[in-house]
């Protein structure tokens, strides 16, 4: 019977959403106030039916309700609560259910937080959600129940598929989710001020946040993704550029871009038309990435369904959604005034370099994502386009952005001064010079790659020239302490916000390029008793033992690892092999130091020699780049802790209420 409230609540909830979808929207075009506030209780009503639903399809998971087609072919009764809870979104039909209960959370968000809004705008954004859930409702219901019964039951489930009995797989999703669906809120509000005909700094300030929300959450779950690839699938890497990696990837780019782009509109009145572009473009990479994952157009290990029907729909949803959404801009946009003037170097000129470099990057993993799946369609026959390809064309693309972001925070509005900024981060300069030659003669000149002291010098380059930034905004060393520290505490959140996001990348590119180039790594068949040595870390293989778990049989191996005669770890990693569904996994040990990490895989019985295949391997500096994501998450964090975001644009609330007195 809950199943059936579930799925009664689904088809209630698209009942709302095209109320929700028409009738604000014709107010807002008729300046009927009675039907303009009709969206605020139809997206709250909307929220209330789809969380309904979902609390329904949980429930059938948590009680193992095996009548329930979806539940039985997911969970298993063996399975721990936390698995069965994630199994809810580690299918099809539930991630899609997922999808649409964040899509309805973001808009009643909105409707609670949005009050200082223009109706005709709120009306508007909330109506063009709307039709976005209108479209994955009807998706949902007639493609992807998830509440559909099976008659018999059986006694048990298929389970979950074991690599995603993970908690950070538990997680991923969820966090991933919300930064995609985040994005569909700046493009329901692009779209609503191209029917409105107007774009200004007020929208700029009221679109920021919730872009920034979503790519808090994206950059979350990208950094969870990798997190888990790097432990869990036992390979010793953190991003393959797998074309599912890609589909996160691509909306990130296109929404960091939009970040930076709205601080011009709101600042300087300029790059408007370009910002629509943006927030479009961002949430269409968004359900591109929707396409590629359910479609069954590529094989990865974490893509869901292989169902043609399914692929067909959501290409027809994302061919109506972005082909509509850019005919309208194209449409619309010349009509947008392009405010301000500036110069090329000036911080408007960084800010849209930025912009450029990040969108031709989007482009680029775009290109590649895709090409082999056209050669394909177009018996071209089978291309690979790989980590070769992306790292020699994407890379490249991301030095002079890097370049920039320290150049760009001291420059000056309208018109820089690009000599004087240079001048000012000589220190930086200077600093990021001995660390390139050091690097290079740390690793003995051209016997390491060419690149990883420029990387090592580039990482220092951001992280020197943001401390930079910070200490001519204190006037450090220039004024007394007192006052520098008083200086420090009157900033902007907004700008603290920035100095962790690009310190934190600053680490994470350090990591990054440690990591690429200076790995470690031995594979072999080693016995029981036998040590092997590995970047100065000696790992002796005292035992392999059978260890049960909840739901699999582990086969454990136990290091014993030393650093020049000392005892430095002991290190258990596993290989996991499921009861339902009988699969196997791997379970890395890793031990991290502040200059790297010790990492150790252990694998099947070599029969011939009598010992256990094993991968060793030293990471320098990965770390770093857990700590800099880390710091990045952070930093928007404390962005979206800034008053301005919570006040919104007060000109055009006084301009508004000024021409209602009138």
């Amino acid at each position: 019977m809950i199943a059936e409230i579930g799925h009664f609540a689904l088809i209630l909830a698209l009942a709302v959403a095209l109320l929700q979808a028409t009738l604000p929207l014709i107010g807002a075009q008729r300046g009927d106030p009675v039907w303009m506030g009709l969206s605020g209780p139809t997206s709250v009503a909307q929220m209330v039916l789809v969380t309904v639903s979902f609390a329904a399809l949980t429930h059938a998971y948590v009680t193992s309700d095996f009548s329930v087609l979806n539940v039985a072919q997911n969970s298993h009764t063996d399975k721990p609560m936390l698995y069965k809870v994630a199994g809810v979104w580690g299918n099809h039909e539930g991630s899609l259910l997922l999808w649409i209960t964040i899509l309805a959370v973001f808009g009643c968000a909105v409707t609670a937080f949005g009050r200082n809004l223009p109706p005709g705008l709120k009306a508007r954004a909330l109506a063009v959600q709307a039709i976005i859930t209108v479209g994955f409702l009807l998706f949902i219901l007639f493609t992807s129940n998830p509440f559909e019964r099976l008659d018999p039951a059986p006694m048990n489930g298929n389970g979950l598929n074991p690599l995603l009995q993970d908690p950070g797989l538990a997680f991923h999703p969820p966090m991933l989710y919300l930064g995609y669906v985040g994005f569909s809120m700046a493009f329901s509000f692009a779209i609503a001020a191209l029917i409105e005909g107007r774009v200004d700094a007020a929208w700029a300030r009221w679109v920021r946040p919730w872009t920034l929300a979503a790519w808090v959450f994206l950059t979350g779950g990208i950094v969870l993704g990798s997190w888990w690839a790097y432990y869990e699938l036992g390979w010793g890497g953190w991003w393959y550029w797998d074309p599912v990696e890609n589909a996160s990837f691509m909306p990130w780019l296109a929404g960091t871009a939009l970040l930076h782009s709205a601080v011009v509109v709101e600042k300087r009145d300029a790059l408007k038309a370009w910002t629509i572009f943006l927030a479009i473009t961002a949430f269409g990479l968004s359900l591109l990435g929707t396409f590629l994952v359910r479609s069954g157009v590529i094989t990865s290990v974490h893509a869901f369904a292989s169902d043609p029907t399914r692929g067909v729909f959501i290409l027809a949803l994302l061919v109506v959604a972005i082909g509509g959404s850019f005919t309208l801009f194209a449409f619309r946009a010349p009509n947008l005034k392009t405010g301000g003037l500036f110069s090329p170097v000036s911080r408007e000129g960084a800010l849209l370099l930025n912009n450029v470099l990040m969108a031709t990057g989007a482009g680029t993993v775009l290109l590649g994502t895709l090409y082999p799946l056209f050669a394909d369609a177009l018996d071209l026959g089978k291309v690979s386009v790989g980590p070769p390809f992306f790292n020699s064309v994407f890379v490249p693309l991301m030095v002079p952005m890097v370049l920039a972001m320290a150049v760009g925070p001291l420059m000056s509005w309208k018109r820089g001064d690009l000599a004087g900024v240079l001048g000012r981060l000589k220190i930086a300069i200077g600093l990021s010079l001995v660390i390139t030659a050091a690097t290079w003669f740390l690793q003995g000149g051209s016997a390491g790659p060419w690149w990883a002291a420029g990387g090592m010098g580039l990482a220092a380059w951001l992280l020197l020239g943001t401390l930079v930034d910070l200490a001519e905004r204190v006037r450090l060393f220039k004024a007394p302490l007192s006052d520098s520290l008083a200086r420090a505490g009157r900033l902007p959140r907004s700008y603290w916000g920035m100095m962790l996001a690009h310190g934190g990348l600053a680490l994470f590119i350090a990591g990054a390029t440690a990591s690429s180039a200076w790995k470690v790594e031995a594979v072999q068949s080693q016995k029981i008793g036998e040590a092997i040595t590995v970047s100065g870390y000696t790992f002796t293989l005292k035992e392999v033992k059978d260890v049960p778990g909840a739901n699999y049989l582990a086969t454990e191996g136990i290091f014993e690892v030393t650093k020049d005669g000392k005892f430095f770890a002991e290190m258990r990693p596993a290989k996991r092999v499921y009861r339902q569904p009988p699969r196997p996994t791997t379970e890395a040990a890793i031990e991290g130091t502040f200059l790297g990490d010790v990492y150790a895989v252990i694998g099947d019985k070599d029969v011939v020699s009598g010992g256990y295949v094993t991968r060793l391997y030293f990471n320098p500096l990965v770390p770093w780049m857990w700590v800099g994501t880390l710091f990045m998450v952070l930093g928007g964090l404390t962005s979206l802790t800034d008053r301005r975001h919570r006040i919104g644009a007060p000109t055009r609330a006084r301009a508004v209420a000024q021409a209602a007195k009138a």
